[in-house]
């Protein structure tokens, strides 16, 4: 195979920084060194106080410079999440417990609601008028799906307890059986 050099000239800005005489970053660079690259060479501002609990990657050496302390990691989800953080952010044992985190963060925050002395309106929580007045057919979807799941469980859960009261039947056939074993 021949090794042909190309041509980008038709792209636009191509090779701009091929010459060092007109080089793009030239008000910006023309007496600095590539130091740079070498790491911090300013003084870094101090750092936000760290008076909660914050979960921050093991990719990372220390907390970001700014973070939020509003809701600090609690209860079962807040256990969920610190098992989640053990792990690397390329893991999916680090996103999926995150996302099971918020869901049971969402049922602790109902139960802490019913706990306080208020009802959550859910309905109104979860935009479902907004998604009544302009989607329809995808709510309706939502809930005739969620009623079918429930009912599927409903069903499932019953026919076990049938399943249960053919073996009672069954066992007392086998009772029979016995006795009859004495009459002959």
């Amino acid at each position: 195979m021949e090794n042909l050099k190309k041509d980008f000239s038709h792209i636009k800005g191509w090779g701009i920084d091929a010459d060092p005489q007109n080089d793009p970053t030239y008000p910006m660079k023309p007496h600095r060194t590539d130091a740079e690259q070498s790491g911090y060479n300013w003084e870094r501002p101090s750092l936000q106080p760290v008076d909660v609990e914050i979960l921050h990657s093991i990719e990372r050496p220390n907390v970001s410079a700014v973070f939020g302390t509003a809701t600090p990691p609690s209860g079962l989800s807040g256990m969920i999440r610190r098992f989640a953080f053990k792990y690397s952010e390329n893991s999916y044992l680090h996103w999926l417990p995150l996302i099971l985190a918020d869901r049971v963060n969402v049922v602790e925050g109902v139960i802490d609601d019913f706990k306080n002395g208020h009802v959550p309106n859910i309905f109104a929580e979860k935009g479902y008028k907004a998604e009544w007045k302009h989607d329809k057919i995808g709510l309706i979807t939502k809930f005739a799906v969620a009623a079918a799941v429930v009912a599927g469980v409903v069903i499932l859960l019953s026919d076990k307890n049938e399943d249960d009261d053919d073996y009672d039947q069954l066992d007392a056939y086998n009772d029979l059986d016995r006795y009859d074993a004495y009459d002959s």
